[in-house]
């Protein structure tokens, strides 16, 4: 490929300027191997470009296809969404009515067992009262009865007591009447003793 650079002239004009014609020919040279060189580069870079041109265009062409298949599959699933959506809201509605449904069914049986509850309630009441009541009765007649039986117990002690005082009397009686007897007995003793001491002395006054 001719470039639009004259050689000759640059090297007449190198020469011109005082370079010697070997250094003059071999700048013309490598500017012109230069120029070709970048000149490839900027073919290359074209060829690039174009190349990376038709490739974006067809990664948008794939792109787009890609979106609009996106949006088929975008549009099918939203409509599965809503038919899933609509089937799941009867699905909750149906739910909805049978817990309502069992709930007032609870609600009812919780109310009759409540029912029951209370009038077992109050039928074991009557019970507890009518049994306290009877045992009200019971202990106040086994009341009684005890105190009917520590009143005979302490008449009993009573009359056991004053036997035993008039006992205790008897003997009191009997003890002084028992010592007066014993100290009329040692008055008698003692005079006697008395009577003989006398004697004694007598008859020993006599020997004397």
């Amino acid at each position: 490929m001719s470039l639009r650079f004259d050689s000759l002239a640059y090297t007449k004009k190198l020469k011109a300027a005082g370079v010697p014609e070997a250094q003059a020919e071999i700048q013309a040279e490598t500017l012109v191997e230069w120029m070709e060189d970048r000149l490839a580069t900027k073919l290359e870079l074209e060829h690039v470009r174009a190349d990376l041109k038709r490739d974006i265009e067809s990664s948008r062409a794939d792109v787009k296809q890609n979106i609009k298949e996106l949006d088929v599959k975008s549009e099918s699933l939203q409509l599965n969404l809503k038919r899933d959506i609509k089937e799941l809201d009867v699905k909750i509605e149906s739910i909805r009515s049978e817990l309502k449904r069992d709930i007032k069914e609870l609600d009812i049986k919780v109310e009759t067992v409540r029912s029951e509850l209370r009038r077992d309630i109050k039928e074991l009441d009557t019970k507890v009262e009518v049994q306290f009541k009877e045992m009200d009765t019971k202990f106040e007649v086994r009341f009684k009865e005890i105190d009917a039986k520590i009143e005979v117990r302490f008449k009993e002690v009573e009359v056991r007591f004053k036997e035993l005082d008039a006992k205790i009397e008897l003997v009191q009686s009997n003890l002084k009447r028992d010592l007066k007897e014993l100290e009329q007995r040692m008055v008698i003793k003692l005079g006697s003793l008395m009577f003989v001491a006398v004697g004694a002395m007598a008859a020993l006054v006599k020997l004397l």
